[in-house]
């Protein structure tokens, strides 16, 4: 997909991809113990407290908007899959935590001035061209309060272009097989996953793409966005390098 095509992308593009089929796969690729982790992570990065206001952009079926519900949290969740949110509205219902699940485009928000943090997780950044992108940011900005903070958790692009491209990555759950195909552009700096589903006798394959960027970017991009300083962190929150496997970015408005 180049970005001439990317740029026309509207929310019925993704509908293949993140469907029933992604939910099904979900606690296989991400197991309980690590959205646990993941959850704990977030809330230290975003420096959270209990009553604090977060919004999720691209929150999918809701594993971690619902575990940090559950920690005191007061939680909203947009995404573009009307499955994935029922989906979230039913774990919620299941933890006994109230959150708010919106249907919706995250480069056009209905909120401003409301939360005390945002985050997007698990490479939900970059699915659009650049201009959409910074859209992206620019209402994630203007959805937060002054002194709010965003998180950023995607790929470190300097590993990854030093893996041997393709990567691929095979999933099973019970008699059903995920396998992830993941290959680079480097023209485009976007990275493509061919993701084949076998399941119940069936063959369903979709496809995804989304831009890289390296930490100048980010500053760049963010500062534009409204956001004041940018702080850079690898897994788990340590000190990033070129090694890290993720680049996650905090800015503070």
């Amino acid at each position: 997909m180049n970005d001439d095509i990317n740029s026309k992308v509207s929310p019925s593009d993704f509908e293949p991809y993140f469907k029933e089929d992604y939910f099904y796969f979900g606690d296989v690729v991400n197991l309980p113990e690590m959205s646990d982790r993941q959850t704990e992570l977030i809330w230290e990065l975003l420096s959270l407290g209990q009553g604090s206001s977060v919004l999720e952009l691209g929150c999918g079926y809701g594993r971690i908007t619902n575990r940090l519900a559950k920690k005191g949290a007061q939680v909203a969740g947009l995404d573009i899959s009307p499955i994935l949110l029922k989906e979230a509205e039913a774990g919620a219902a299941e933890r006994d935590v109230n959150v708010e699940y919106v249907l919706g485009d995250m480069r056009s928000l209905p909120w401003r001035d409301r939360f005390d943090a945002a985050f997007l997780w698990y490479t939900t950044f970059g699915y659009f061209d650049d201009a959409d992108n910074e859209r992206v940011l620019r209402e994630a900005a203007s959805s937060l309060r002054k002194g709010g903070r965003l998180l950023i958790d995607h790929h470190n692009r300097v590993l990854l272009l030093r893996h041997k491209l393709p990567i691929c990555n095979v999933w099973q759950r019970n008699n059903d097989v995920r396998i992830d195909i993941l290959s680079n552009d480097v023209l485009s700096d976007r990275s493509h996953i061919e993701r084949i589903i076998v399941r119940d006798g069936c063959v369903r394959r979709t496809h995804l793409s989304f831009r890289q960027y390296g930490f100048s970017e980010y500053v760049s991009m963010l500062r534009s966005a409204g956001f004041e300083t940018v702080e850079a962190y690898g897994e788990e929150g340590g000190a990033f390098t070129s090694d890290s496997s993720r680049l996650m970015v905090v800015a503070y408005k």
